[in-house]
């Protein structure tokens, strides 16, 4: 498959900083095999033709339905899944086909926070290994050095650094996820992908994880890539928030924009079921019907359109939405939708 970059709407890069990242019709299939000889019958499109740029020291809020490709975009990104098709430049220089060797060094400053708190931590290791475990494959031999590093991340994280000889099961589901944060801190990255980092954490821990990403974030002039599928989530913490459905890009802006004004009508459904604290104060809510599509059969043109309240209203369901996909274009300064009538 050809993977020659495409210009695309999310080039343009606002007071002339350099993109930290940038990414070119990424796309990741995964074949689907059945038979006897396991013959290939076709591919579940989990991320199908992204382009985004994430500019130094800003947050990037990934958003969207759970299975429509947040995570396996993210993953991707960083070569833990190989993309199908696409370029992936970082810091300057196309990582697309990097070999592992070459990776290896690279991946100092591009790390992971995992959404399991429990699963990303190896139960036979003490904290103080698992934090320390890749200053040692990049080459750090002094094991007072790593220490120090280590107690010192445990204590920026919220932790004490003599918990760095306890293992992971004698720690909350809180406090596994700032290990995490210690552990993808350890090596001074420039880029950190959170996949969910505070889905599976009580509603009053999450608040303190988010804080403390955010503290980090101004400490070590982070830029983050953050995964989730709580929009009032990602609003707290993202300077532009991008708009997920069946492993594509809906619509892209800056989060105080996006959420005043919601051009797709996916996310504006999205937007009608966030929570009010006001009981009194009465919303209007956006019903989607029917089930959202497989990724492995998606509709043509558009593919939201069978769900779309626009497209029923316009009666384009089998018109131009299911003939034409749209681009995800410029509709005002800085706010970028894929919709024919956004």
């Amino acid at each position: 498959m050809s993977t020659t970059p495409v210009a695309g709407p999310t080039l343009a890069v606002k007071d002339g900083n350099q993109p930290l990242l940038k990414i070119r019709g990424i796309k990741k299939y995964f074949p689907v095999r059945r038979g006897f000889l396991q013959r290939v019958v076709g591919y579940v499109k989990a991320v199908d033709d992204v382009d985004l740029d994430v500019r130094p020291g800003e947050t990037l809020g990934l958003v969207g339905e759970s299975g429509c490709g947040k995570s396996t975009l993210g993953r991707s990104i960083l070569r833990l899944v190989e993309p199908t098709e696409g370029t992936i430049e970082f810091d300057g220089h196309d990582i697309t086909k990097l070999r592992r060797s070459q990776m290896k060094p690279l991946r100092a400053d591009m790390q992971m926070i995992f959404q399991d708190p429990v699963g990303s931590l190896n139960p036979r290791m003490s904290v103080g290994d698992i934090v320390g475990e890749g200053l040692l494959v990049h080459g750090m031999r002094n094991r007072t050095e790593r220490e120090k590093i280590t107690r010192d991340m445990l204590r920026r994280v919220g932790l004490r650094p003599e918990y760095a000889n306890r293992y992971p099961h004698e720690f909350s589901g809180g406090q596994r996820q700032r290990i995490g944060i210690a552990r993808a801190l350890a090596l001074s990255p420039k880029l950190i992908i959170a996949d969910e980092p505070v889905s599976a954490l009580d509603v009053s821990i999450q608040s303190q994880v988010l804080n403390l990403l955010v503290d980090l974030r101004q400490e070590f002039g982070l830029t983050y890539i953050f995964v989730a599928h709580n929009l009032a989530v990602v609003s707290y913490i993202s300077d532009r928030v991008a708009v997920m459905y069946l492993g594509q890009v809906m619509e892209l802006a800056d989060a105080e924009e996006l959420y005043k004004n919601p051009l797709h009508p996916y996310t504006k459904s999205l937007m009608s079921a966030i929570p009010q604290p006001d009981p009194d104060h009465l919303r209007n809510r956006t019903q989607l019907t029917g089930d959202v599509p497989s990724p492995f059969n998606p509709p043509s043109g558009c593919p939201f359109r069978t769900r779309c309240p626009l497209a029923r209203e316009k009666g384009t369901q089998n018109g131009i939405c299911a003939e034409e996909r749209p681009k995800l274009e410029a509709k005002k300064s800085g706010h970028f939708a894929a919709c024919h009538f956004a």
